[in-house]
């Protein structure tokens, strides 16, 4: 005979929430702000900083649990969950601008 199950998450403790980051929300690792001035040339950059900043730091994760260094390897696997989503995103981005841009050279002057 099986017992059923109470509540799980009684036992379990609350997962902290992190802050979700987008192009006009402050930036919560660095604390600095989305560009003021909104031109898409800024946003694009600030995001290729980002991205750039998400990539190594899973880089680094990656080279410590390669050499044994890395106590928790679920720190490195959040990492890379990051910087493959935060790499399909300016991705993404990208392939949105250019086709915006197609569509413009193809309106009649």
């Amino acid at each position: 005979m099986t017992s059923p199950i109470s509540g799980i998450s009684a036992a379990m403790p609350a997962l902290p929430t992190l802050p979700v980051t987008g192009v006009g929300a402050a930036d919560a690792t660095s604390g600095a702000a989305a560009p003021a001035s909104g031109d898409f040339a800024s946003v694009l950059a600030s995001s290729f900083d980002r991205l750039q900043a998400t990539q190594s730091a899973s880089d680094a994760l990656a080279t410590q649990a390669a050499t044994g260094d890395l106590r928790d390897v679920h720190d490195y696997m959040i990492a890379a969950n990051e910087a493959k989503l935060a790499t399909e995103m300016v991705v993404t981005l990208k392939n949105k601008a250019v086709d915006a841009f197609t569509e413009i050279m193809r309106m009649p002057v």
